[in-house]
């Protein structure tokens, strides 16, 4: 009797031991739970050789967690010039780079949404324009070494072309728009063509259109919120989307190459906002990667790829992504390999 009450008792303590160390104990020394993983938007290795890979101009826009905007220069695998420009005008008004152009002399042309400018090696400003009040300067390109293309956001948006010698304005057009009340919704990349007419990436209407010189429309195709276009030497567009993805169209609308968030999630990568794509020499596509709407949290911006370079296979050969000083470049909108052929001012680069 005595022995069977014992067993019983000492079943009794072993489970009130086992109950015992599975209830947490509150108070110091408690174990706290493990913080969950941030969100993986790239892999850890890379292809590529990072800043070494092409020596390139690079700007974005929205880099909200520092007091200015600066655009880079890279050759040789490091930061060989910046420049920058308050992210807030004294007035509050945002700033945002968004075209960027080294030309052939070595200035570089850019937008910054409240006008353009052109700046010396040496930093000084050598032309300047100031969007008029209720409108946006997102498109600044290069018409030889003495004229700039603009686009002026607005109601209506305009076109123009800019003689910077004597600041007279040398052509002007209207644009159509699908909300002229909305100037930062319109467009971001116009493009005048070899050719001689206008492509223009129609973010609020949902396409890319062609406009002849005078402003009368001769092409177009549907594209999901449009944020660039680039006219091929084949006769085909290179189209980038808010929406993720890149797409080369025929004069038909087909679509004969294409690369979207599936393809780099294959790879690993993250695709938010595409903003500039262009057609290097080899065939080879470079996208801009812009992740300040897609990761809220700033804090997590580095763990994502600024800039991709695709061949038509669709493999990876260079993924960028630089957070760290003295080469935190912030969210990207604007690249030009500079290892490219062509005179940039002439319209000979893809871009």
């Amino acid at each position: 009797m005595l022995a069977s009450s014992s067993r019983r008792l000492s079943r009794w303590l072993v489970f009130l031991s086992a109950a015992a160390s599975a209830v947490p104990v509150i108070g110091a020394g408690a174990a706290e739970p493990a913080p969950a993983a941030p969100p993986s938007y790239s892999p850890a290795e890379l292809p590529g050789k990072g800043l070494a890979q092409h020596p390139f101009l690079y700007a974005g826009e929205w880099d909200y967690r520092k007091p200015d905007q600066t655009m880079f220069l890279v050759r040789d695998g490091r930061v060989v010039w910046s420049y920058s420009i308050p992210i807030k005008l004294p007035d509050g008004t945002l700033q945002e780079w968004g075209d960027a152009t080294m030309l052939s002399n070595g200035n570089i042309l850019f937008s910054r949404k409240t006008g353009a400018g052109i700046v010396t090696p040496d930093k000084r400003l050598l032309w300047n324009f100031d969007a008029p009040p209720g409108t946006e300067i997102h498109i600044a390109q290069p018409v030889g070494l003495d004229r700039v293309m603009l686009v002026e956001n607005g109601n209506p948006p305009k076109l123009m072309v800019v003689n910077i010698a004597s600041g007279k304005t040398e052509k002007e057009l209207v644009l159509p728009t699908g909300n002229p009340t909305n100037p930062h919704g319109q467009v971001r990349r116009v493009r005048m063509t070899k050719a001689g007419t206008i492509l223009v990436a129609h973010m609020d209407w949902n396409k890319v259109a062609e406009y002849d010189a005078n402003g009368k429309e001769i092409w177009s195709v549907a594209v999901l919120s449009p944020w660039a276009a680039v006219r091929l030497t084949n006769g085909n567009t290179l189209v980038s989307s808010n929406y993720g993805f890149a797409k080369e169209l025929t004069p038909k609308g087909e679509t004969v190459w294409e690369f979207n968030k599936q393809d780099a999630a294959a790879a690993g990568i993250r695709l938010f906002v595409v903003q500039e794509a262009n057609r290097l020499a080899n065939g080879n596509t470079v996208l801009a990667n812009w992740c300040a709407n897609g990761i809220k949290d700033s804090k997590l911006w580095p763990g994502s790829v600024q800039i991709l370079e695709i061949t038509p296979d669709k493999k990876i050969v260079w993924a960028l992504r630089s957070w760290d000083a003295p080469a935190d470049f912030g969210p990207a909108s604007a690249i030009q390999l500079l290892d490219e052929p062509g005179v940039p001012e002439n319209g000979e680069q893809l871009r």
